[in-house]
């Protein structure tokens, strides 16, 4: 009896070793707060997002972020890169100069989006928005260009509401 206690009590131990580094280096979760990313995430909804992606690659245009501001979390949507150019005019998205397409708003998120630009992404620094345009606070209004280390992860799946699970894109 007291070897099976102690086999289980290794496991659990190692159980939590694991779940600890998992969680501190990997994977963590972060609550969607307000509506500046509807439709694509809800308010209160919950996203386990992918911590050691940045360490390898660099975000990319399109990728829903987590940044990490003081005591606040934020989920945005990658806009534009270092050394990008970005600028909205006619209901239209440019990067560089030429129409991009984002296939993740529909057309009456398109519309309610205002004119701005052109903006001049620095090197080490991200423009970043949220979905729901016209009430984001994002790099327009508020957050400003996002250093490269604030962005603390990509996110990678919605968990909770259990009826909403499902992949973010």
């Amino acid at each position: 009896m007291k070897k099976e206690l102690l086999e289980w009590g290794k496991a659990i131990i190692i159980a939590l070793i694991i779940a600890f580094f998992l969680r501190t280096f990997v994977f963590a979760t972060s609550i969607v707060e307000g509506a500046s990313m509807d439709p694509t995430l809800e308010d209160g909804e919950r996203v386990i997002f992918n911590k050691i992606v940045y360490f390898v690659n660099e975000p990319d245009r399109g990728e829903i972020v987590i940044i990490s501001r003081e005591t606040k979390n934020y989920v945005k949507r990658v806009i534009g890169k270092p050394n990008d150019t970005v600028e909205y005019k006619n209901d239209t998205l440019f990067i560089n100069g030429k129409a991009y397409e984002e296939d993740y708003l529909s057309e009456s998120l398109q519309h309610e989006t205002e004119a701005f630009g052109p903006v001049e992404v620095p090197e080490g620094k991200y423009f970043v928005m949220g979905d729901n345009r016209s009430i984001s606070k994002d790099s327009r209004n508020g957050l400003g260009l996002i250093d490269a280390d604030d962005i603390i992860g990509r996110s990678e799946f919605i968990i909770f509401p259990f009826d909403h699970i499902s992949m973010t894109r």
